[in-house]
């Protein structure tokens, strides 16, 4: 099965063009790298300004380097690379050389990078072109986008919503036209998230398979990936990213390439949970993730529901124990220094962390073992697992920890209603997150596509079956109306 292309530029929507056909159009000489970083460009000048998307922009240097990508694609110096001319807009928390390295806090303000990181070289080295940085929460700590130094981010699909977090701002730039591709990171599901709620493709890859900075390449939570508007194009910018890197010891060998022709998925067995065991789910949410399984049958799956012995406050309890051992502690000493500038939720994370002892930090490993124990024994009778990305359609773009009412039930913990956190205990399973609808209130909502342990190429086999027949942001009317 070949992933479906679709071309846009009949409908105008240039900036809509997905990055595979990009790149054939600029061969073919049907399009050219600087008009398509024109279009994108112009896209973000009348969207910002409602979604509020970018932390900062390099217009003018993106365009300088179309230029030379248009050149290369016309014969003139060396040939053109995997990604050369693709508009891509990187996560802020990433570090750049020469670019701003923030991570949304106003006591880091000034910071200047002074070195890049290791899966963002990849990107530069295969010809993507960096037009923007996209806007997180404070210290990427929170499921939805807003910060005393960017002001709140806003989910192109209504206005009232977060786009989610903490790769917020990639998920509201891809659903609105104004990038090509896209990156995040994943510490609780923030990759994911932002995918669901703003009805783009989303991939939290195994632990280890994309290099990560120091000290969070031993924090088994922690994950770089990519996000795009299409299956395609989310599997184009992992096979650059992915791979071993001397940096990092826990990255994973051999570098493993998601093929561009994917095998179909008819008489794969699929199990189907659309709680969890432990989560109250909204209905338009669980009501979508259904008709996706249904979809899935019809392309020859077997798909079976299931059902999962876990308990919402042991995920939570080993959660806490994880973040408040590494994560709160790594900015701990800023907070001494700075904490009058923190954002609330970001106080909270700190205050925290402070409550957990190192004594706990092995009831925490037990606790991911007895959670992890579970899920593998279904994956063994099962390709993958596919369930809700989150329990809600999307939080309210000012979230701050409120409760979230469900059904009509209250959910005062804002670890409650974190339903990706438990892929991140399970760090070596795979996770691609992919449109399985819209809500009432206009809000994409997301089907996760959980794999066995570093089965990456099944999850993509599933989520293309499911996009071939269920496709999304693919003519105007299943776009967002900006």
């Amino acid at each position: 099965m070949t992933i479906p292309e679709v071309t846009q530029r009949a409908t105008g929507d240039l900036h809509y063009v997905a990055a595979t056909d990009a790149l054939r159009m600029f061969r073919t000489k049907e399009l050219s790298p600087v008009e398509l970083m024109k279009a994108v460009i112009e896209r973000a000048g009348k969207v910002e300004p409602k979604i509020n998307a970018f932390a900062d922009t390099h217009y003018e240097s993106a365009l300088d380097q179309a230029r030379l990508a248009e050149a290369r694609y016309t014969g003139k110096g060396d040939g053109p690379r995997p990604l050369d001319g693709l508009p891509v807009a990187v996560k802020e928390e990433a570090a750049i050389a020469g670019q701003k390295n923030t991570l949304g806090s106003l006591a880091l303000k000034d910071v200047v990078a002074d070195h890049t990181s290791a899966f963002v070289q990849r990107i530069l080295d295969a010809g993507g072109i960096v037009h923007a940085r996209t806007t997180t929460p404070e210290f990427a700590c929170a499921p939805v986008t807003w910060s005393r130094l960017w002001g709140v981010s806003r989910n192109p699909w209504n206005g009232d919503f977060s786009p989610g977090g903490s790769s917020g701002g990639s998920g509201a730039s891809l659903a609105a036209g104004s990038t090509t591709l896209a990156t995040g990171s994943d510490i609780g599901g923030s990759i994911r998230i932002p995918s669901s709620f703003c009805g783009v493709v989303g991939f939290k890859p195994p632990y280890g398979r994309v290099p990560e900075v120091e000290i969070f390449n031993l924090d088994h939570y922690c994950h770089e990936g990519p996000l795009a508007r299409t299956v395609a194009d989310c599997a184009l910018l992992e096979n650059v990213i992915a791979g071993p890197h001397p940096s990092d010891v826990a990255s994973l060998r051999p570098k493993l390439e998601i093929p561009y022709r994917l095998e179909g998925i008819d008489g794969m067995r699929i199990a189907l949970s659309t709680d969890l065991g432990c989560y109250e789910v909204d209905a338009d949410v669980v009501a979508n993730t259904r008709l996706a399984a249904d979809r899935l049958r019809e392309t020859g799956a077997v798909v079976e529901e299931v059902s999962l012995p876990w308990d919402r406050a042991m995920i939570g309890r080993a959660g806490r124990i994880h973040f408040g051992m590494i994560f709160g502690p790594s900015i701990k000493e800023l907070y001494q220094r700075a904490g009058d500038q923190f954002t609330s939720y970001a106080k909270r994370f700190v205050e925290e962390a402070n409550d957990v002892t190192k004594d706990e930090f092995v009831e925490g490993l037990a606790l991911e073992a007895k959670i992890y124990e579970p899920l593998g024994h279904l994956l063994e009778r099962y390709d993958a697992l596919v369930c809700p990305t989150f329990v809600v359609p999307a939080l309210p773009a000012e979230y701050d920890g409120e409760p979230t009412i469900v059904n009509g039930r209250s959910m005062s913990d804002w670890i409650d209603v974190l339903m990706t956190l438990p892929f991140n205990i399970a760090s070596r399973c795979p996770v691609l997150s992919v449109p399985s609808g819209r809500a009432r209130n206009g809000v994409p909502t997301g089907l996760s596509i959980v794999g066995r342990t570093y089965d990456d190429v099944t999850v993509f086999r599933i989520g293309g079956a499911l996009e071939k027949v269920q496709p999304w942001l693919d003519s105007p009317e299943r776009r967002p109306s900006l």
